[in-house]
């Protein structure tokens, strides 16, 4: 029984010495490259991506009350890190012409197939889930991206460049 309490008082040091390591938090609302700088954004799609999107996929995160727990932050930190790995909207025109062109597809697609928002966010964030409309407002004003960049630039600077293998 006594060694039952020594690894329950290290598990409680480590879980305590763990509240003082965390990552820097996603809240820099750094714009200079955000999309609707060089792409019209609706007040709908505005709402729709602060509600859906933004917290994993741009410079700002509203973070939940359990974020002050580690290791959920860290978790969270990871799940932002990814997100904004693949797209960050704040971050949209540093990406060259080929990459905006394919992020808008694949949002297309994602939120077509309902594969985003993730479900592991909508479990907690009900407000979140999308509705049909919203789906559609989305899927219409990626669409409209796609076709303002198809517009302005030469059809071979929308293609990516073939990885090296």
């Amino acid at each position: 029984m006594k060694i039952l309490k020594q690894i329950g008082i290290v598990i409680l040091v480590v879980l305590v010495l763990m509240q003082f390591y965390r990552p820097a938090k996603n809240d820099s609302n750094k714009m200079d490259n955000d999309i609707s700088k060089s792409y019209a954004v609706s007040e709908d799609v505005k709402t729709i991506l602060a509600k859906a999107c933004n917290d994993c996929h741009s410079n700002s995160t509203a973070y939940p009350w359990y974020a002050n727990i580690q290791p959920v932050n860290w978790w969270l930190n990871d799940h932002i890190k990814d997100g904004k790995k693949h797209m960050n909207f704040n971050e949209f025109n540093s990406y060259r012409i080929a990459r905006q062109y394919k992020k808008m597809e694949e949002c297309m697609k994602e939120v077509k197939e309902g594969e985003m928002p993730l479900e592991s966010y909508t479990l907690i964030h009900k407000n979140a889930i999308l509705t049909d409309a919203e789906k559609q407002k989305l899927y219409d004003w990626c669409t409209s991206v796609r076709d303002s960049i198809k517009a302005r630039y030469p059809a071979d600077s929308l293609v990516l460049p073939k990885k090296k293998k």
